[in-house]
This record gives C-alpha cells, structure tokens and sequence, in this order.
C-alpha cells in the first residue's frame, strides 16, 4: 500500500453535510474516524454513494489519511472508494451516537445498537482484559483451566434457586455453581483447576446486582491448611487482574470515568461472631447466629473504608446453619463454618472457603441440612477413596465490573442479559 492509505470499516455514526464539502464520522472497532468528501474534489461515483448513506449504515471507506488539526482525531481520511455494505433504516430505535440518552430496557433491546457507543464497547473491553487478568494470573501459579458440565442430574444445592430442564426423557437442572465438579477434578489430582464460565439462580430478586445467569472465576486447589489459604489466593489474583485492567485500558477507563487504584496488600478480615459486635457499634441489631443483610453489608463496608482504607474485605466464619453442606465446620467451635465472603465496595463479590474433605463428616452434614443422601451419592461416593484438603472461591465476574467502573445496574456489564423478564434478545 502507498504511505498514508487506509481502509476504515465500521458504521456511519453522523453525517454533516455544508454544501460543498461532506463529513462522514465512521464508528470503527478501534474508534472513530472522520471520512471528508469535497464535492469539487471528490470523484462523481464517491459523491453519488455518500449521497445514499444514512446512520448506521455498514460501509467500507478506502482512501489517503492525512493530517488535519481541526479533527478531533488529528487526521481526515480523502476516500478514493466507499463501499456500501447495508444500508440502515431510518429512524432509528435508538441513538447510537450517545447525543440522545435511552432507558436500560431500551438499550437491552436493542443491544447491538446500544454497544456501538464507544462506552458501551468500553465498559467489554474493561471486562475482557479483567478475564485476561485473571487468567493470566492464574496461569503463572500452576492453576490448570478446567470445564466442567453446566447441567446438572441432581441438585447440588437445597433451595428452590434451580432452573429445571427437559433432558430427553428426564429432569435435569442448571447448575447453581460448578464448585461440586471443580472438587471432584481435584479429588482425581488435578490440585490447582480454575473455570470461567456461566452459572445460573431462579433468584426472585429486582435489584441492579442480581441476575438469573451471570458468569464466575471459580478456582479450587487442594493440600490447604484452612480457609485463609483460599483468601490469599484470591487476593493476589484480585489484585493482579486489576493492575493489568489499569494498564491495559486506560483509554476505556478514562472515557467511562472510571478512577481505579491497585489495592493494598491483606485485605482485612472480619469474623463472626465480632462481626455483630461491629454491627452493634453502628446501630444494627443482628441475632447471634444468623446471617448479615445488605444494609449490615453497606454498614461493614463503610467501618473498613474508614478504618482501613481498602474497598475490598472479607467476612470469614459464617454461621453454619446458613452455609451448604459441604463447607467445612470450625471444629473448635462448630457454630460457625470456615466459609468466606469478600466483599467490593459495599457488594459481595465472591463465596468461597475451606471445603469438608471427610466422607464421614459430609454424609452427616447433608442429613443435618435434612437432604437426601442418595441424590448426591454421585458426588460424595469418590470421598470414600482418598481425599486432600482442600477449598476455593466463586467470584462474579459482572459484579466486579460493574461495581469498579461505577455502573448503576450490573446488567450495563452483561453482553445480553438475563433476569426475571429478560429472556431475548
């Protein structure tokens, strides 16, 4: 190619027509582009075509790029060829430029319009480099990528959180979280997996932070010593995603206005049962041996922001009667669970903690949870033969975006979300 061509494709964001010269601004993968046409100029074929196009249509723009300081950009491109891929119908459902506002639900429905703003596009760019992030992290400490099934035969839970499926002739259920099947990779010597991937929950819940299906980080390693094995894993990966977030998007960041910081090293920590005695302090009333709500969420957060510093914490030793039947008792004090939250800027983002290991101990915590034992035997069945230590953590991949880029709703961090009336697109 001779210096200075190009070749833009994207999508006619606005067209400014002044008589004698045209300007195309062409919404691109990589940003916008300023195509200019001069009418005394330009050939015949280049007039006629641009004189077609209306907003949002697709087109192949191919011409010389040179310097213009009047540009936003700093350059123009002179267009030796504009191809017409589709033109768009007009008018519009909504505006993609971002000069006229939508609701969420309209933006939802017309998603694919809705992500051709350049925040929109930012706030994915934002997520995926979080996934690269943890991946990456992951990768470096010996922690294998795993797939494990999204349907489930049983479920792995109790509760009435379970979406039910036809399966041929059967009943089969989606899973709640892939935690069951990470245990039993590390059960067959796979000691330090990690899945990306969706997991989903019949929540009948109408707040901006819940979703019916939503995706995980979840990561399991084995031979630990307790719980807080599992929360210096997390930290550090927590940590790592975010500084490479910060370096890799700083663009992204900027445009969406989005102020960062790498957090500190240990995140505090606070246990039950002094957690109601902080609660208390700060005039909420909680009973001993149940468990916090949003409002002591929000309570707690605000007491380590002022006392600590950090945005991020995590809550250990939950009470067990609120817990699974397959997290691990203290034994010390069996009241409580060596189960573990971490909590963002006032919103969990992860569970996780130190799993049971023993066969005996989990076949009397599930009848304690007043389960059936023969619809997990598939599961608990490999814990007679041989197992480690072992423990891990689920982190929501969307929360955490949208709870660090300051999104109102954690659907704006959702390609096309799902929730109790959102089912299309």
């Amino acid at each position: 190619m001779e210096e200075g061509f190009r070749e833009a494709r994207g999508f006619v964001d606005d067209i400014r027509d002044l008589g004698g010269i045209k300007f195309i601004r062409l919404n691109t993968s990589e940003g916008y582009v300023q195509v200019t046409i001069k009418k005394g100029t330009a050939s015949p074929e280049i007039v006629a075509v641009s004189d077609r196009l209306t907003r949002q249509s697709c087109i192949v723009a191919r011409g010389i790029e040179q310097d213009n300081p009047s540009v936003r950009t700093g350059k123009e491109l002179i267009p030796s060829e504009i191809k017409i891929i589709t033109l768009s119908e007009v008018p519009l459902p909504l505006d993609p430029s971002g000069k006229t506002p939508a609701e969420l639900d309209t933006r939802l429905d017309w998603r694919s319009l809705d992500l051709r703003t350049p925040k929109s596009r930012a706030v994915f760019k934002v997520e995926a480099a979080l996934i690269e992030g943890m991946f990456r992290h992951l990768s470096k400490r010996g922690f294998m990528p795993v797939f494990t099934p999204s349907l489930m035969g049983a479920p792995s839970e109790s509760g009435s959180e379970l979406f039910s499926v036809a399966y041929y002739e059967k009943e089969a259920f989606l899973r709640q979280d892939p935690q069951l099947h990470r245990e039993l990779a590390v059960l067959g010597g796979l000691d330090k997996v990690f899945e990306i991937g969706p997991s989903w929950r019949a929540e009948l819940s109408h707040t901006t932070r819940h979703l019916s299906e939503h995706r995980t980080c979840a990561v399991e390693l084995a031979y630990i010593k307790s719980e807080k094995d599992t929360m210096r894993a997390e930290e550090k990966m927590i940590r790592s995603a975010i500084e490479f977030v910060k370096k890799s998007c700083g663009q992204e960041l900027a445009l969406l206005g989005a102020n960062i910081d790498i957090p500190k090293p240990k995140f505090p920590v606070i246990d039950f049962p002094g957690l109601y005695d902080i609660l208390e302090q700060h005039g909420k009333v909680i009973a001993h041996g149940e468990d916090y709500d949003k409002e002591s969420e929000q309570i707690l957060a605000n007491h380590v922001k002022e006392k600590y510093g950090s945005d991020f914490f995590f809550v250990n030793r939950f009470p067990f009667g609120a817990k699974p039947f397959y997290v691990m008792r203290d034994e010390k004090d069996p009241e409580w669970a060596r189960s573990v939250d971490l909590v963002y800027r006032g919103t969990e983002i992860s569970s996780g903690g130190q799993r049971e290991h023993r066969y005996e101990v989990l076949m009397a915590q599930i009848k304690e949870k007043k389960m059936d034992p023969s619809n997990l035997d598939w599961f608990t069945k490999f814990f007679k033969y041989g197992s480690p230590t072992m423990g891990g953590f689920s982190i929501g991949i969307e929360r955490v975006v949208m709870l660090m880029l300051g999104l109102k709703n954690v659907k704006e961090a959702v390609l096309f979300s799902r929730d109790q009336e959102r089912i299309l697109p």
